[in-house]
């Protein structure tokens, strides 16, 4: 457990030695609550909930935390200091569970710091809380296995742009399986509907829609847990190999 929290500080102070950290925050800030306030009309719906801002969630997700994720690995593997890092008293696991709990921490951060949200919804009107604390809670369990996919690219490659791509690229076609456009395609293609259903449970939307509306199920939570668990354990492989 130590080793794992030495590594848990050195990579969380990492991400705030440089201005990129700082960077990060800003931009998933004015992203996140830019659209929502100004280009999707968040004020003009007369709805104290923020269904809108889970529903683009993802899809700001889907960019932002490849970008946060991206230097995890593939900057010790550029610079050489990984081996270094595998070298010292600690287990590759505990290196790679380390670097994910504070590239997580970091991405936490950031969530929390939507907490304007909330407050807009509370001025409106009377919003019902239970659905947006579970919401914040789904969120951020997503946001744990955004960042495991993250982390296992970036230990694919020492070129943090590779790493971006592949990561978009795979949370890409975790978060379209689940979309309604994607769906509807498939049933007009005549596919049948528990077939649709079926590659619609691969879907990060599909699992957390239901966290955002006050349903926490078990099988959401497992959904996440396994690819999180999933991905740092290959993680791990393609480490040690």
């Amino acid at each position: 457990m130590q080793a794992i929290l030495s590594v848990f500080k050195r990579e969380l102070c990492a991400y705030f030695r440089t201005p990129v950290g700082y960077v990060f925050l800003a931009v998933f800030l004015l992203t996140i609550m830019g659209i929502c306030w100004f280009a999707m009309g968040f004020f003009e719906q007369g709805d104290a909930s923020l269904t809108l801002f889970f529903n683009l969630l993802p899809w700001v997700y889907l960019f932002l935390i490849p970008a946060s994720g991206m230097r995890l690995w593939s900057e010790e593997k550029r610079s050489g200091t990984w081996e270094l890092l595998l070298t010292l008293p600690i287990t590759t696991t505990q290196a790679v569970v380390g670097k994910f709990l504070a590239g997580w921490a970091f991405v936490g951060l950031g969530l929390a710091l939507t907490f304007l949200m909330p407050i807009s919804v509370a001025i409106l009107g009377e919003p019902d809380w239970g659905p947006i604390i579970t919401g914040y809670l789904g969120a951020f369990i997503m946001a744990g296995s955004y960042l495991a996919i993250c982390s296992l690219t970036s230990s694919l490659t020492k070129n943090q742009v590779i790493s971006f791509v592949l990561s978009v690229g795979i949370c890409f076609v975790l978060v379209f399986l689940g979309w309604n456009v994607f769906s509807d395609f498939m049933l007009g293609l005549g596919l049948p509907v528990n077939v649709v259903d079926a590659v619609s449970n691969f879907s990060f939307v599909t699992h957390f829609e239901p966290m955002y509306k006050g349903v926490i199920a078990v099988r959401d939570l497992l959904f996440f847990a396994s690819v999180t668990i999933s991905a740092l354990l290959l993680n791990v492989v393609v480490l040690e190999r």
